[in-house]
């Protein structure tokens, strides 16, 4: 599948305005076995940077209350969109019948062995793996992926290549980082980890997803742009 646009106009607009990170990056010519991350957080952050969907600009979506360490990069995908077909993807695995998709761009999370002080950045990464993350009922993947080109970690190309204490690590972030010392109900839940061909499919999903929702998006704004 090619995520470029066929519009001439749509990559120049670049030139002149800073691209929204959900709408305006291309997922990429390798797409979806090379994908374009926009990254959100880096584990330094004392807060949770988020996107806001309309504006394009990163916000401070809450401070971290808690003694979470963010174990890796993470971001997420442009054009993509959890919703039904992803959560699809989440009913089949888990036979529950009662889930819908979180309605954002598909997560990711990017091992690298390089220190990287800050988000607002696009990488280029290698999806190898997913956790199967449910939040209140809702489809919220995790896509893990390797960072292109890296050292320690850029010749990985499945799950299973990664060390069970990456993947614990991960797990235990996801599953504590909205609760509370005192809180005894889980908020998140991960049914499982899964491979690289599955977090190909939610990926092409979840791109068929955005492009469900926002079928006319880049003619709507090249013609405005014209005129």
């Amino acid at each position: 599948m090619n995520a470029r646009s066929p519009d001439p106009l749509w990559p120049l607009m670049g030139l002149l305005h800073k691209c929204h990170p959900w709408h305006g990056i291309e997922l990429g010519k390798a797409f979806p076995e090379v994908v374009t991350c926009y990254i959100e957080m880096v584990p330094t952050d004392t807060v949770k940077y988020e996107i806001d969907k309309v504006t394009g600009h990163l916000m401070i979506d809450r401070p971290q209350t808690y003694s979470n360490v963010l174990p890796c990069l993470y971001g997420f995908l442009p054009r993509t969109l959890c919703a039904e077909r992803v959560a699809e993807l989440s009913a089949q695995a888990t036979g529950r019948k009662d889930l819908v998709g979180d309605d954002d761009p598909i997560d990711v999370c990017i091992l690298t062995e390089n220190t990287i002080t800050r988000g607002d950045i696009q990488a280029q990464v290698i999806p190898i793996g997913g956790l199967r993350m449910i939040d209140k009922g809702e489809a919220d993947d995790k896509i893990i992926a390797v960072l292109k080109g890296d050292a320690t970690y850029g010749q990985w190309r499945d799950i299973s290549d990664v060390s069970p204490a990456i993947i614990a690590r991960l797990k235990h972030y996801f599953l504590t980082y909205k609760r509370g010392p005192d809180d005894p109900n889980a908020v998140c839940e991960i049914d499982g980890v899964y491979g690289r061909d599955v977090a190909l499919e939610a990926i092409r999903r979840s791109h068929e997803d955005y492009l469900s929702r926002f079928p006319n998006i880049e003619s709507l704004l090249t013609t405005a742009l014209r005129g």
